[in-house]
């Protein structure tokens, strides 16, 4: 094949490998980082960003933003992977890093709501759509850029890096936010301190930009461009090619939707997960999933590395059909080790809340509605981690154990007041609402289910960049590739903690987020086993 034989007259040597590897890894680390330190310091940025006193609503408000910039990632591998394809893999990924780096370094200078409004949240959407159009031509082009250097017999193992460096960027967020608590008093850091993780991004452009400057052109599209073989209109012909749009849709659905789905639930739900209803201390929480990812990072580049024996498809059939067996069972391992206190208290004490139209409206306040009585109730019990029963009522009623509650009308006009007595009277029946610090040996049951998580991300996506380069061909592969997996990781994978927030939030159910996880690697598993070739790994060839 082409390919080959542009690999075989241009062989890099292995220094050149290892820069190529180094490279390209390190600044899909930094740019992930730019990305994921927005999700790591939702907390606090909701409180910076958004005017509202209603919890649930602020953190749905940041994980809102969080999705625009996902939203806008397809057009940016659009965008890329078009000049990626006519220009060159090299230099297409050096404009999506300076993006990255700018956009984020922006957040880090923005105003907050308090000082200019609502035109801070709107500043911070701008930089979103700018850091999503960035990233949709980032993996495309490192990847690609990996795969095209690598020998066939090594492609699964050398690209397995670029996956272990999106949770390398995932994990250099918290180290970076470690640092900042441990050198920023907390008072400091929720007002100022903050900012300095994004600022940093300044600095990790520079060494980025510096790193990739010194790498040359892909063999493979050095081979065309002397041929005269690049596409004419890449995004046209990634639809006109034959057997294309299947390969495109097997991409998206059975590939990108199973992974993404999979990377989002076991990092960011988790973390939220634990953070938010489970009551884990914020420091615990980081440092438990830095452990945990330092380790995971390891399971990539074994499972890619495995991927060269046993081909790309069978670890994706295993991780997928796992986690529809293990997802929930792991997911109350995990609360059961974060906080088994809530749990015992409500098993002890059932809460049930009694009354009309005890429905909750996670965006009543934002869309201008009136929240009823009841579901401002239901709201503080959801985000409060509490299970409950409902039963109609003509009348609002509240009761632990079987005894009423006195429901303070105070509570309707004051989320923090609503908040702490609701608090108060659970507390006397055993329910404790303080920062949990866990006990050494809980700590390392989450750090065991974060593992498990990690190891399902692994099988799914440790093989995906080597896959993802073979099922295209080399003259448009930069856009058929880019455009499948941001669809999938932008929509599927980036608005999954909205819509599982959202769902938690309507059915007070903390585990009901889960269903979209679920319901998106069942579809994936479906479409992979239909769709996916089978066997060892081999190069792009016409079905």
């Amino acid at each position: 094949m082409a390919e080959a034989q542009a690999l075989a007259d241009r062989e890099p040597s292995e220094k050149e490998i290892r820069l190529v590897i180094g490279a390209s890894s390190a600044g899909t680390i930094f740019e992930w980082y730019d990305f994921f330190i927005y999700g790591t310091l939702a907390y606090i940025l909701k409180d910076a960003f958004y005017a509202t006193d209603n919890e649930t609503l602020g953190l749905l408000l940041v994980w809102s933003t969080f999705a625009v910039g996902f939203a806008f990632r397809p057009l940016g591998a659009v965008l890329f992977g078009f000049l990626g394809d006519k220009l060159g893999r090299k230099y297409t990924f050096l404009v999506t890093v300076t993006l990255m780096g700018i956009a984020t370094a922006g957040v880090g200078l923005i105003p907050t709501v308090d000082t200019i409004g609502m035109a801070a949240p709107i500043i911070v959407i701008v930089l979103r759509i700018i850091q999503g159009l960035a990233l949709g031509g980032e993996y495309g082009g490192a990847a690609i850029y990996v795969a095209e250097h690598a020998p066939p017999e090594k492609r699964g193992f050398y690209t397995s890096f670029i996956q272990a460096s999106v949770a390398g960027g995932f994990v250099l967020s918290i180290i970076v936010v470690l640092a900042c608590r441990a050198l920023i008093p907390e008072e400091a850091f929720a007002a100022w301190g903050w900012r300095v993780p994004f600022l940093l991004s300044i600095a990790l452009l520079a060494i980025s930009l510096w790193m990739r400057l010194k790498l040359s052109e892909s063999p493979v599209f050095q081979a065309m461009k002397e041929s005269g073989e690049t596409a004419g209109n890449p995004f046209i012909e990634s639809f006109t090619y034959p057997g294309n749009p299947k390969r495109i849709f097997v991409a998206l659905f059975g590939v990108s939707g199973i992974l993404t789905t999979i990377w989002y639930t076991g990092f960011f739900s988790t973390m939220s997960f634990l953070r938010g209803p489970m009551h884990v201390a914020d420091q615990t929480v980081e440092l438990v999933l830095l452990v945990s990812g330092l380790i995971v990072m390891s399971f990539y580049v074994i499972i890619g590395k495995w991927s060269d024996k046993v081909g790309r498809k069978l670890p994706i059939i295993i991780g997928a059909a796992l986690t529809l067996a293990l997802l929930f069972p792991l997911f109350w391992m995990l609360g059961s080790f974060a906080n088994p206190g809530i749990a015992a208290a409500a098993e002890r004490n059932p809460v049930t809340v009694s009354g009309p139209a005890c429905v909750t409206d996670p965006f009543a306040e934002l869309a201008k509605r009136e929240q009823t009585d009841c579901g401002k109730v239901l709201e503080t019990l959801t985000a409060s981690g509490v299970p409950y029963t409902l039963k109609d009522a003509s009348v609002l009623g509240l009761s632990v154990g079987g005894n009423p509650v006195a429901v303070d009308p105070a509570w309707f006009s004051d989320g923090a007041a609503r908040r702490t007595g609701i608090h108060a009277a659970l507390g006397q029946y055993g329910f404790d609402f303080a920062k949990q610090q866990p006990p050494a040996a809980n700590i390392l049951g989450i750090g065991a289910v974060l593992l498990a998580l990690g190891m399902l991300s692994a099988l799914t996506y440790g093989s995906v960049a080597a896959l993802l380069s073979e099922m295209f061909p080399p003259r448009i592969r930069y856009s058929s590739m880019s455009i499948p997996y941001h669809i999938g990781a932008g929509y599927l994978g980036g608005f999954l903690p909205l819509i599982a927030g959202v769902i938690v939030a309507s059915t007070g159910d903390i585990y009901a987020g889960l269903w979209y996880t679920w319901g998106v690697v069942a579809f994936g598993l479906a479409v992979a086993l239909w769709g996916l070739k089978g066997g060892p790994p081999k190069d792009f060839a016409d079905d």
